[in-house]
């Protein structure tokens, strides 16, 4: 029963990463390197993560500066950019190109904070999904007699606090990032 355990805690703690890893991608009003990392550049046919055709760095709060390896890159990275969902205008000097990020509109922000809320609903919701899973894994083990009825019942309870630590878990990160989208 206890890898029953390990495996509900490690595929729940899958779904706390992917959830940081949407929290990333939403738009606070500092710049990251997550804002760009689902960006794809049309490089030599293929498309190919930006990261992987240039070195993205975060010079200020406010700015990102993107620098191709490769000087035919820069036209690609801008219209890559232009045609993302970000909603953002890459400046290019020749040498570097500059993202700003503009401060966030109030409407802009509750917006964002709504985006938050339903990818920790989608969390939620796969959690419990993770947790019907390993219960129906405990009933089969008690069907094929691997465990007694009382097993069953306390394997059930386990499962149930790790869920309840796990859901716990998504409204924190929630609420640190319905903080800093609301920070101004």
């Amino acid at each position: 029963m206890d890898a029953v355990f390990d495996v509900c805690k490690e595929r729940m703690q899958k779904v706390l990463d992917n959830l940081d890893r949407e929290f990333g991608r939403l738009r606070t009003g500092r710049a990251s390197t997550t804002l760009v990392d689902n960006i794809r550049v049309e490089y030599y046919g293929s498309p190919t993560p930006l990261n992987q055709v240039a070195s993205v760095s975060i010079p200020d709060s406010r700015t990102i500066a993107i620098q191709p390896w490769d000087r035919s890159a820069f036209g690609l990275i801008e219209k890559a950019i232009m045609k993302s969902d970000l909603g953002l205008n890459p400046v290019n000097d020749g040498k570097i190109i500059r993202i700003s990020i503009p401060p966030l509109t109030e409407e802009r922000r509750k917006d964002l904070v709504k985006m938050a809320k339903k990818y920790t609903e989608e969390a939620k919701v796969a959690v419990r999904n993770i947790r019907r899973d390993e219960n129906e894994t405990l009933k089969k083990m008690k069907n094929d007699k691997d465990i007694s009825e009382d097993e069953l019942h306390r394997g059930q309870d386990e499962i149930q606090k790790i869920t309840d630590a796990f859901i716990e878990k998504t409204e924190v990160q929630l609420k640190e990032k319905e903080k800093e989208i609301m920070e101004i």
